[in-house]
Order: C-alpha cells, then sequence, then structure tokens
C-alpha cells in the first residue's frame, strides 16, 4: 500500500489530490493547483477569437494535445507561451514537485463561491505538469473538466488504513482498542464500552457486531457520492459515451453534443472497464513479480562477485608469488655463476701471480750473480764460464718470451643478462578469457598482390579468409626494427590496409598480421619479408640501358611476387618504372634483355644513346612538402611541392620523408625573393619549432642565407660565416649523408663553406623557414653530384 502513494499526490503541490480533476491527456491535478498554473493567452489565440475569424475549427481541435503541445525551456517541467507579449512576467515560485506556480495577476475579490466556481482569467491555458502538453480553455474553464471521485474514493480508504489500529469511539480519556464494530450504529467498541453502552438485548440485540477489520471492509463498501455531470451539474452520470469515451448525463443525450453518439450503459461499461483493467494488471503484475525476481538475483550476483572477487585476488596473488620466487630462485642461479666466474679470474690472476714472481726471482737472481762475474779481473776465469752464463742468459731472456707478460684473463665479465624477452613477458602478462562465449577469428591472409614499398615506407594489405564465419572486431600488424630483432605493434584498428612511414632506407623488414575480437586474437599470418630503397653505397653496377639526355626522375616500387620471401625479378632489382612529362616507358623486361646485344628502344622523342648507372638512379627518394605537420601561416601550391609564407615572421616546413640511413640530395628554387628575408634550408626532427627560423632550436641544422653571405645555424649558435648569397632563380642544395653522418649545403652547384655539420644520427626530414613572400620549389629524386661521389670513392 505505501508503494500506491506516490500514484496519489498531485504532482504540483505534492500532497494528496484535494477534488482531483481529470485532464485530457488522462492525469489528474488538484482543482485548487490547476487555478495556479493557468496562464493567460494572446487574444489572437483564443477560441472565440479564431471563431470570430471563420477558421471553422471545432471546439474540439483545442483539444488536440500534439498541435497544442509546448515543452518548458525551464528546468521546471513546466511548458508555457514564452513567446507571447501577454505571458505573465510576475515572478513565480516552485511547488515542492519543482513545477512553477504562477501567482495571480491580482488579487481575488472576496466572494462566497467556491474555487471551483470562481470566474478563471480569459483566455486561460493549462500545461499538465507530467506530459507537458498544454490546451486553451474554454468559456466554462476548470468546469469543463470532470471530476475524478474514483481517485477521492481511494485516497478516503487509504487514509483510513494508514492508522495504526482501530481505537475505541466512546473511551472518554484515552481510546483503547476496539474489539467489535456494530454496523448499523456505525462505531468501534472497546469490550468495557459494548457491554456499557451497547448491550446484546432489547432494541440492540438485532444489531450485527463484527470484528473491526470486517467493519473497516464494510466502511469502505458504504455507498459514495454519486458523480455529476460537469455540463449539468444536477444531474448525475447515467451513460457512457463511447466515441468521447467519458460518462455522460441524460440531458447530454438528448441536447448536448453527445446526441449523435453512440452510448452504452454505465453499469455493463464499469463491468467491462474493469474487466479490461484486471487484465491489464494481471500482465503488470507479472513484470512485478519479474522484476522482485530480477532484483534476489541482483543481490545474490552481488554477494557471489564480493566472494569471486576475494577467491580470484587470492588466486593472483599466489600466481605472482610464484613468479616472484622462480625469479629469485633463478637470481640466485645467475648470482652463483658470476660468483663461480669471478673466482675463476681471481685463480688464473693468482696463478699468473705467482708463476711470475718465480720467474723475476729467479731472473733477478741470475743478473746479480752475472753483474759480480762481470767485476772478475781474471781474463782466463772469467772466459771459462763466460759461454755459459751467456747461454743461461739468452735461455732465461727467450722464457720471458711473448704472452709471458700478457694478462691470461680479462677484467671484464663475458656474462651478459639478456632479460628483453623476460621483460617482454611482463608486460604483456594479462587475462585471458577462461570462458569462450565464441571462437577467435581466424589467422588473416596477407594480399601479396597489393602490397609494396616506395622509399622508406610500406604498405600492406590483409583480409579474412573466405570461409571464415567468425567475424573480426580488428587487426593488429607487427614489423620488426629491420634488424631481425623484436616484433613490435605499428598498427591496431579495423582498417585492412596500412602504410608505414620512417623506416630506414636499404633495410629488410619482417611484418605479420593477427586478427581479434572479444574471445581473443588469432595466429599470426605468415612472416612478409619487406625491402626498403637501396641507398648509394650499394655495389655499383652499370647496365647498357639507353635514357634519356635529360634528367628522369624515377620512382621505385615494389609489388611483391606470390613467394613470401620476397625476391626481385634480378638480383637488387625490382619492378620499376622511368616517368617523364613528353612520354613514359615502363620497363618489365629482366636484367637479360637489358644486357642483350643491340638493345635499342625507341620512343616518340629522340632515341636514347646514354649509358647510365642504374644502381645510382634507383637509390634517389621522391618526397613533397609536409602540410600536415606545417605551420598554419605556410601556403602550398604545385601538389605540394611550392610553399611561401606571407608572415614576417618565420615559419618552418618539413618534407614527408625521413631518412635515417644512406645519402640523400635535393634541391630548391628560389622562385620569389626580395634581397631582405633569410630563409633557412636543412635537415630537422619531427618535432622542431614551427614558428622560428629553422636551427633556433637544437632540433634543426641549417643554412640561412641572405643576398651577399650565409651562416651555418644549430641550437642558435651562428658559425661559417660565407661570402655569396642568393637571389631570385638560386638553386640550393642539400646533401645529407648519414653514412659519414655529415651535412653539406650548395649554392648555384657550388659547395657554400665547408662540411656544415658531421656527427649527425637519427631520424632527419627536410625542412625549410620562410617568411616575407619568400617562395621555392622543392626538387627530389636527384642523383647525389659528381664531383661528391668521386670524393667519396677517393675516400
Amino acid at each position: 500500500m505505501e508503494e500506491m502513494e506516490e500514484e496519489l499526490k498531485c504532482p504540483v503541490c505534492g500532497s494528496f489530490y484535494r477534488e482531483p480533476i481529470i485532464l485530457p491527456c488522462s492525469h489528474n491535478i488538484c482543482q485548487a493547483c490547476a487555478r495556479n498554473i493557468l496562464v493567460q493567452t494572446p487574444e489572437s489565440e483564443s477560441p472565440q477569437s479564431r471563431r470570430a475569424s471563420g477558421s471553422g475549427v471545432s471546439d474540439y481541435d483545442y483539444l488536440d494535445l500534439d498541435k497544442m503541445s509546448l515543452y518548458s525551456e525551464a528546468d521546471s517541467g513546466y511548458g508555457s507561451y514564452g513567446g507571447f507579449a501577454s505571458a505573465p512576467t510576475t515572478p513565480c515560485q516552485k511547488s515542492p514537485n519543482g513545477v512553477r506556480v504562477f501567482p495571480p495577476a491580482m488579487p481575488p475579490p472576496a466572494t462566497h463561491l467556491s474555487p471551483a466556481l470562481a470566474p478563471v482569467p480569459r483566455n486561460s491555458c493549462i500545461t499538465c505538469p507530467q506530459c507537458h502538453r498544454s490546451l486553451i480553455l474554454d468559456d466554462r474553464g476548470l468546469r469543463g473538466f470532470p471530476k475524478n471521485r474514483v481517485l477521492e474514493g481511494v485516497i478516503d480508504r487509504y487514509q483510513q488504513s494508514k492508522a495504526a489500529a482501530l481505537k475505541c469511539q466512546l473511551c472518554e480519556k484515552a481510546p483503547k482498542e476496539a474489539t467489535v464494530m456494530c454496523e448499523q450504529c456505525d462505531v468501534f467498541y472497546c469490550d468495557p464500552c459494548r457491554l456499557r453502552c451497547h448491550p446484546p438485548r432489547g432494541p440492540l440485540a438485532k444489531h450485527r457486531l463484527v470484528p473491526p477489520a470486517q467493519g473497516r471492509v464494510s466502511r469502505r463498501l458504504s455507498p459514495r457520492k454519486v458523480s455529476t455531470c460537469t455540463d449539468h451539474e444536477l444531474e448525475n452520470h447515467s451513460m457512457y459515451c463511447v466515441q468521447c469515451k467519458m460518462p455522460v448525463c441524460y440531458q447530454c443525450l438528448e441536447e448536448g453534443k453527445h446526441s449523435s453518439h453512440e452510448v452504452k450503459a454505465l453499469g455493463a461499461m464499469w463491468k467491462l472497464h474493469k474487466s479490461q483493467l484486471s487484465q491489464a494488471l494481471n500482465g503488470l503484475s507479472d513484470r512485478a513479480k519479474e522484476a522482485k525476481e530480477f532484483l534476489v538475483q541482483l543481490r545474490n550476483m552481488v554477494q557471489q562477485i564480493q566472494e569471486n572477487s576475494v577467491e580470484f585476488e587470492a588466486c593472483l596473488v599466489a600466481q605472482c608469488d610464484a613468479l616472484i620466487d622462480a625469479l629469485n630462485r633463478r637470481k640466485a642461479q645467475l648470482l652463483a655463476r658470476v660468483n663461480k666466474e669471478h673466482e675463476h679470474k681471481l685463480k688464473v690472476v693468482r696463478d699468473q701471480i705467482s708463476h711470475c714472481t718465480v720467474k723475476l726471482r729467479q731472473t733477478t737472481g741470475l743478473m746479480e750473480y752475472c753483474l759480480e762475474v762481470i767485476k772478475e779481473n781474471d781474463p782466463s776465469g772469467f772466459l771459462q764460464i763466460s759461454d755459459a752464463l751467456i747461454r743461461r742468459v739468452h735461455l732465461t731472456e727467450d722464457q720471458w718470451g711473448k704472452g709471458t707478460l700478457t694478462p691470461r684473463m680479462t677484467t671484464d665479465f663475458d656474462l651478459s643478462l639478456d632479460n628483453s624477452p623476460l621483460l617482454q613477458s611482463i608486460h604483456q602478462l594479462d587475462f585471458v578469457q577462461m570462458k569462450a562465449s565464441s571462437p577467435v577469428p581466424a589467422t588473416p591472409i596477407l594480399q601479396l598482390e597489393e602490397c609494396c614499398t616506395h622509399n622508406n615506407s610500406a604498405t600492406l594489405s590483409w583480409k579474412q579468409p573466405p570461409l571464415s564465419t567468425v567475424p573480426a572486431e580488428g587487426y593488429i600488424l607487427e614489423l620488426d626494427d629491420g634488424n631481425g630483432g623484436q616484433f613490435r605493434e605499428v598498427y591496431v584498428g579495423k582498417e585492412t590496409m596500412c602504410t608505414v612511414d620512417g623506416l630506414h632506407f636499404n633495410s629488410t623488414y619482417n611484418a605479420r598480421i593477427k586478427a581479434f575480437n572479444k574471445t581473443g586474437v588469432s595466429q599470426y599470418s605468415k612472416t612478409l619479408v619487406l625491402q626498403t630503397s637501396e641507398d648509394t653505397d650499394s655495389e655499383e653496377q652499370t647496365l647498357p640501358f639507353p635514357v634519356p639526355s635529360e634528367r628522369l626522375p624515377l620512382r621505385r616500387m615494389s609489388p611483391f611476387s606470390s613467394t613470401l620471401n620476397l625476391q626481385p625479378s634480378f638480383p637488387g632489382r625490382s619492378y620499376f618504372d622511368f616517368r617523364s612529362s613528353p612520354h613514359q616507358l615502363s620497363l618489365h623486361s629482366s636484367l637479360q634483355s637489358l644486357n642483350a646485344p643491340g638493345c635499342n628502344f625507341e620512343t616518340q622523342s629522340a632515341p636514347y644513346s646514354q649509358l647510365v648507372d642504374i644502381k645510382k638512379l634507383l637509390a634517389v627518394a621522391w618526397f613533397a612538402f609536409d602540410p600536415g605537420s606545417a605551420h598554419s601561416d605556410i601556403i602550398f601550391s604545385n601538389d605540394n611541392l611550392t610553399v611561401t609564407c606571407s608572415s614576417y615572421d618565420d615559419r618552418v616546413v618539413l618534407g614527408k620523408t625521413g631518412f635515417s640511413k644512406g645519402v640523400h640530395y635535393w634541391e630548391l628554387t628560389v622562385d620569389r625573393y626580395d634581397n631582405h628575408p633569410d630563409p633557412a634550408f636543412g635537415v630537422a626532427r619531427i618535432d622542431v619549432m614551427k614558428d622560428v627560423m629553422l636551427g633556433k632550436d637544437d632540433k634543426a641544422w641549417a643554412m640561412y642565407v641572405d643576398n651577399n653571405r650565409s651562416w651555418f645555424m644549430h641550437n642558435n649558435s651562428h658559425t661559417n660565416r660565407t661570402e655569396g648569397g642568393i637571389t631570385k632563380g638560386a638553386t640550393i642544395g642539400v646533401l645529407l649523408d648519414l653514412n659519414r653522418k655529415t651535412l653539406t649545403f650548395f649554392i648555384n652547384d657550388e659547395q657554400q663553406g665547408p662540411v656544415a655539420f658531421d656527427n649527425v644520427e637519427g631520424l632527419f626530414f627536410p625542412a625549410v623557414s620562410l617568411n616575407r613572400n619568400v617562395q621555392v620549389t622543392l626538387h627530389t629524386g636527384l642523383p647525389v653530384p659528381d664531383f661528391y661521389s668521386s670524393r667519396a670513392s677517393i675516400a
């Protein structure tokens, strides 16, 4: 019963309903509270004005809740016509349930009328505080809403049932607990009062005495007030209108708006709706029963989770303790080996010390004896033993031969502990799914025909097996370090293609892929071997290959064959193509066809007869400027090969490709320059500052130059001032030799100053800083200058 209390309280005042009325949305509200939340609407929205305008809207249109629905813009849960000029602007208060209550615009005049009969403001609007739907009242005002007599009765019975115990109604001082109730007198008696005031004789002998609980039930079932019609207050409800779904009186059927509607007997519809409500309550009761059982199940789960947590924590601590014990035992074993090595080294050194000490003592004694013999003045006596002493001295000297005075043992310990696999295993220590609801996905298949390398980037593609029925939620791509080291994750996601940038040039990488879902991870795919572009220090191989006399840009690609250990079609080469603006020549032939006698190619341009160094051409790298990492003031054009800057402050832009191996050369032509700015050219780390001149921090190595001279700069340190600047049309060359760890600059094909920087190691990106409308264009894929190659070969 207590759970029903919230249904019996008004959403506005928060108390039990008093004279509740039924709104068209089927919600209830106190009649007094309904007057408090009325809002006056504009004259143009009133039913009278709409009828006068000839809109032809019936009375029922004003009850169209969807069309008239308004929602609150505040947190009150109350909707109002906030956009109307006549909306109330007086301060409002909040009811206990958070609904805004507007006081009347002026004090109501003193009247003997009840609140239900008091006139309401003209053109008033009321909004349901529960569903927030609004409607405009007609001329009848609040009298147009029926009263909920059933709800009043339920509240009365509920309040009566709240009494802790039924008390005697005739006790003078402290009422005692009632023991009986007289149905005819409708009075509760205790035993003394019953004997004194209601003796079982005379006319009272025919009265029926029942227990108090039964008497309370009979009192509940006593006839209640009969509800009256809202339109005809003197008439009781006698019929039920099926179309309007409301009880009506006799006059409503004769002369009212229900005269043409279908009606049924009130008692029959009462029983029918009670039956329907009972059936609906049966379904709701089943849901409530299921909810109670579910709550019991959840409470049991809470207890079970706590118990399982304690047990699981104990198991986890035991497993970790076992790992720690095993590590301590292994530690003791390794320390024992170290101690053994320590004792062995000490023994060898001590033995050598003892042996050397004995030999030194013998040698010293022989030397002292020989010195005494040399002091002898008798020639004949000296000559008798001199030969023997000389042989003995030579023999002793020979005994101190090579290796005698060399330590037999080093001080360093040759033992080195490789703990990286164990650390990796500890880092990967995690829980496994003990109860798999579904199997793990199948092993992915690498699509070799779509995998390729370009410069120091690799693109890999994969797919699920065709007959796989277990979906994969994502994939994990792993690569090693290019030297056969540990694999590391480079991509985790749902895509089936990935491009990895920033790899080492002239390096071989191993790649593998696996799939995962909620259950776990699949097995690794077969390992794929990737070969990045070569460097210029590789073995040169000159081939009689026809090329144009002009410099051709070259792009090296590596589509993979059907085998997993990718081998090119001929040693040191794979598929490649030449590209030039007037023509394009794609070569798929083998090395034998290239070296065939009389090999001659003709295209739309002139025939080529010049020998080139294919090895040197294939070493070049192609790249452009990177808009993603550049400063926002940098302006890109020409497929990101041309950059400029309108800011007066220096702004940095990097190339897309990073270099960590090999020899690389690129040029920049000055397209626009007015002899005042100081552009800087060089290389930088990926995290270099983008809003200062290149070389101001320790992440960049650069040469900045004006129209007369240049300087080298790193970490804001200026060195090697060199005469000779730049003008419009000048060419700046940057040579990064990571084999020698040097950086050299050129202006118009002449080296500018000495070698700018040495001992440069790591990953470097081509970089430029510009300001004040300087514009430069990048040229890549260029071979190393000839004079530098010849100097390198001599060195």
